[in-house]
């Protein structure tokens, strides 16, 4: 227990380690932008007419403090990190005056609950069908779908999603091809907004879904494959041990704990959000956010969805890796 103990206070070390050399870089790149969101937002506000030097100083002075952007550099950089702390980005350049913080709390449910669930799909059907392929590798249909799986794991997933939006959108429209859910459809736990939810979920997901599946069938194929010729394994054969047993007890139960840690960095990179996916079907997704924000150069929000996928990404490496030396025994904590 002590082992562990010291091991989950490293890991904790590195984390924190990884977060803060993150947030600084992703800090000291949005700041070298040359726009100055505060003369950004002075010259949008007094466009439409003249506006007296008082007003523009006082209008100047407030927005610095509403940026963090007050003092020199070093008192810019401990106001950030106070934000950071608070959870306070600052309100949005695009959306002023909506804090950066509500923003991305509106995106982060239609990401997380995309990018997760159509995650979690692949890697179920990707490690299912590749253990089957890896045990029964005489199966034509599991061969066929081999080769499928090779041919669509290199494709980008924004080209399958342009070809889903062509097929399902215009030549044969019955899916629809943008936005999160009808608009005229009231938001809450009711049916018609959970369904509305659904269908404008499935060409998005399926996107990820056909683009994922090949990557966890290919690894999980190559896994099992290699472990069919273990010896415990021919053993069981040859003790007569039912062949449905064999493949999940002794084949894919071995082969999970690399793809169990691949599934929790690929949900730990969920809060990235699937851009070009998200823009594509114009999900309203963080994805979506941050293209959004980098256009309209609004650097306080490109900055809180950056950070929020550096902890993301950050925290599913951790927990993953202080749950695998408890998932297999085979790994040893020093």
């Amino acid at each position: 227990m002590t082992d562990y103990l010291n091991y989950a206070m490293k890991r904790l070390g590195q984390f924190a380690l990884v977060v803060l050399i993150g947030i600084n870089l992703a800090y000291v790149i949005t700041h070298a932008t040359p726009i100055d969101p505060v003369e950004q937002s002075i010259s949008v506000a007094t466009y439409f007419g003249d506006t007296a030097p008082e007003a523009i100083a006082a209008m100047r002075a407030s927005l610095q403090e509403l940026y963090g952007l007050r003092g020199g550099a070093l008192t810019q950089y401990v106001a950030f990190w106070g934000r950071i702390i608070r959870g306070d980005f600052g309100p949005s350049l695009s959306a002023f005056p909506t804090p950066v913080s509500t923003l991305i709390l509106r995106a982060m449910p239609w990401t997380v609950g995309l990018l997760a669930t159509s995650t979690i799909i692949a890697w179920v059907l990707g490690n299912l069908l590749g253990g089957l392929a890896g045990y029964y590798r005489d199966n034509r249909v599991l061969k066929v779908f081999g080769i499928t799986a090779m041919a669509l794991h290199p494709v980008p997933y924004y080209i399958v999603a342009l070809i889903l939006l062509i097929v399902f959108g215009y030549l044969w429209p019955i899916l629809p091809i943008s936005g999160g859910a009808a608009m005229n459809v009231a938001h809450g736990w009711n049916w018609p907004f959970i369904s509305s939810v659904l269908s404008h979920s499935i060409l998005p997901a399926l996107s990820l879904i056909l683009i994922g599946l090949g990557g966890w069938f290919l690894g999980m194929r190559s896994l099992s494959s290699n472990i069919v010729t273990d010896d415990y394994v021919v053993y069981a054969e040859i003790a007569g041990v039912r062949r449905p047993r064999i493949l999940f007890s002794y084949v894919m139960r071995n082969a999970l704990a690399p793809q169990l840690t691949g599934l929790a960095m690929s949900l730990g990179g969920i809060f990235n959000g699937a851009v070009i996916t998200e823009k594509v079907f114009g999900y309203p997704g963080m994805g979506t956010l941050l293209v959004d924000a980098v256009y309209a150069a609004d650097y306080g929000l490109v900055l809180g969805v950056t950070t929020v996928s550096i902890i993301g990404v950050s925290l599913g490496v951790l927990i993953i890796d202080l749950l695998h030396p408890l998932i297999d025994p085979r790994v040893q904590v020093r």
